[in-house]
């Protein structure tokens, strides 16, 4: 009898042996993996309800288990040919991650990024062959008003007969328009006047576009005003105005790449002069 319960106390004590014990402040288990409170103290945002939370809660325990056991799995199943090859590749995203971090934050504090006028025209006129346009440019200004305006033959006459003398003008009657745009300075693809005009489409774009032409279309009750200033066709060069942002950013990236190389070189050429590179004959 005395050995009897002496077996039966053995056999408990070693199921609780064997029976991984929940640690302090953890809220789930996945073989010897604990996921603890502390990994989803901000999980949830302020103002949540309880019944969101414990759901988010939860969502995110599931997922936590479901890769858990999946990796495990994976580590088990895989082939050392197939994880040996992973596990290279882990190496070399790390690396590359790394330097990749490093060499930005190089950059990003070394790198002139005032880039001049002088510094863009000269680029663009060497350059100006690599950068034709992808579709129609078009410089022009428009109004969209009421045809019951009061001021709708004053309005008419100063915007087809534009002057710089009417600022204080259009600075009052531009706002009792329902859309306008008054400078004719400025390039905009055909994408916006699309938008901006929609009476005007790619079917009937070419009996509108035209440098020079006026155009005035009833809608309704109401009606546009266009003057097209300059166009600018497809698979021409484009204008150094329109241009200009990227140029800039061309010349920007062009800098980054010249100082990263030179960085490379010099961290490579320090580390021979200091003995921590070598390569062995």
């Amino acid at each position: 009898m005395r050995n009897s319960f002496f077996l039966i106390f053995l056999m408990i004590c070693s199921c609780n042996y064997f029976k991984p014990q929940q640690k302090s402040q953890s809220i789930a288990r996945v073989g010897k993996s604990y996921l603890y409170k502390s990994d989803v103290a901000t999980l949830v945002p302020a103002g949540t309800s309880k019944e969101d939370s414990i759901l988010l809660v939860r969502d995110f325990i599931d997922r936590w288990a479901s890769q858990k056991l999946l990796i495990d799995a994976a580590e088990r199943n895989l082939s050392d040919t197939k994880k040996a090859t992973y596990n290279a590749l882990i190496k070399q995203y790390k690396v590359d991650l790394y330097t990749r971090a490093y060499i930005e934050d190089v950059v990003k504090n070394t790198v002139d990024t005032v880039v001049s006028e002088l510094e863009l025209k000269k680029y663009y006129n060497e350059n100006k062959e690599n950068f034709k346009t992808n579709g129609s440019l078009v410089r022009l200004r428009f109004i969209n008003l009421s045809k019951e305006n009061p001021r709708f033959e004053t309005i008419r006459s100063k915007f087809f007969d534009y002057s710089k003398n009417d600022k204080n003008f259009w600075k009052t009657y531009a706002l009792q328009c329902k859309s306008f745009a008054m400078n004719d300075t400025v390039w905009v693809d055909m994408s916006q006047v699309y938008t901006k005009l929609p009476f005007i489409t790619p079917d009937n774009r070419d009996e509108y576009i035209i440098a020079g032409k006026r155009i005035e279309k009833n809608d309704k009750n109401d009606v546009y005003l266009v003057k097209i200033t300059n166009v600018i066709d497809k698979n021409q060069i484009s204008p150094f105005e329109y241009i200009k942002p990227t140029l800039k950013e061309v010349l920007l990236n062009k800098r980054k790449l010249e100082l990263i190389k030179k960085f490379e070189k010099d961290i490579t050429n320090d580390a021979i002069k200091n003995n921590d590179y070598e390569i062995y004959k």
